[in-house]
């Protein structure tokens, strides 16, 4: 088999990615700090969403300073809608050192970049290759997608093989001249053409440098994990004293929303006797919750240490969960008085 050849590939990649490639804000910046924003805003939320919230995120925290002087709470809050809590307060604490440390200035360096908490090969490549157009290599789901078809590799790329084989192919094919643009149009590639499921082949504008023999079974990788469901019964509690509060509790570091405020939980038998006022249905990693909240009156129950009434107003500038907020949001519709006497 002759020698690959790269070069080649990356300028027909490249000189597609400049005829079709998209517009996004991220696309339009060299600032570390807004490419760092995108980065980790995309790694677990759509594109539409984060095009929605993006511009306006930045315009609250342009700047590491800004998010450093924010309270966990500001930046929970701004954060709501997008999920995966744990990457504001990664974005936070990186923002504390690259201010208290670095001046705020982000380093141009992969070894410094990768001494900031939460940053892994995965977004120093990232800042490297699309803040400094350093060459730096890049793999994510849609680059390891196209370069398994590309390379009709075999084993599954989740593997401590796979993951090894991916990075070193990613930097062998990345463009030392133009690494902004080279990773930007392999990202793109796997999302347009070389997409998951069946892809678009004939239209595809590197198919002459394809080895997929069956590229619709490509990539290989580990089963899933089975999908565990899950019933979660809460209680919805308002203490009518002066001005109405309702009974929240803080979320501990032993949780998905760590920071954020929740109805409080009880178990099924605890809250059978009160009136259901509330379902939902939310996913969660591999959880499915079906969500019961229930209509307590203040004089039935007693809240435990962490749990603490709010004022109702001042639930819009807590930061809480979306099924909490979107559940919050369909109660505050409701008659309080009729729910306080028990009535939905």
């Amino acid at each position: 088999m002759s020698a690959f050849p790269v070069q080649q590939f990356r300028d027909t990649l490249i000189e597609w990615f400049c005829r079709e490639g998209k517009s996004y804000p991220w696309r339009k910046t060299h600032d570390p700090w807004h490419i760092l924003v995108s980065e980790v805003m995309l790694q677990q939320t759509t594109i539409p969403t984060v095009l929605s919230r993006y511009t306006s995120w930045l315009a609250q925290f342009p700047t590491p300073a800004c998010l450093a002087n924010a309270t966990e709470e500001q930046a929970l809050r701004s954060w709501e809608g997008l999920g995966y809590y744990r990457r504001v307060r990664s974005l936070k604490a990186i923002a504390e050192v690259i201010t208290s440390r670095h001046n705020g200035i982000f380093p141009a360096d992969r070894n410094q970049l990768l001494q900031l908490p939460g940053i892994g090969e995965y977004t120093a490549g990232a800042v490297l290759s699309f803040a400094f157009n350093i060459p730096a290599p890049i793999v994510d789901a849609n680059v390891s997608r196209v370069i398994a078809r590309l390379d009709n590799y075999r084993d599954c790329i989740d593997s401590t093989v796979g993951k090894k084989y991916m990075w070193q192919r990613a930097a062998e094919l990345v463009d030392p001249a133009d690494p902004r643009r080279f990773n930007s149009a392999l990202m793109e590639l796997g999302q347009t053409y070389c997409k998951s499921g069946v892809p678009a082949c004939l239209c595809c504008p590197i198919r002459q440098f394809c080895q997929a023999e069956s590229p619709e079974v490509l990539p290989l990788k580990t089963p899933k994990a089975l999908i565990t469901r899950l019933e979660r019964h809460d209680i919805l509690c308002f203490h009518p004293g002066d001005g109405l509060k309702v009974l929240m509790v803080k979320q501990g570091e032993n949780s998905h929303h760590q920071g954020m405020y929740r109805f409080p939980e009880r178990t099924k038998d605890e809250t059978a006797p009160f009136p259901v006022v509330y379902k939902q249905h939310y996913s969660i990693t591999r959880f499915k919750v079906a969500r019961t909240l229930h209509l307590v009156p203040a004089d039935d129950i007693q809240p435990r240490p962490d749990e603490e009434f709010f004022p109702v107003a001042s639930l819009e500038s807590l930061p809480l969960p979306s099924p909490d907020r979107k559940a919050w949001c369909a109660i505050a519709t409701m008659d309080f008085s009729a729910l306080i006497q028990g009535k939905s």
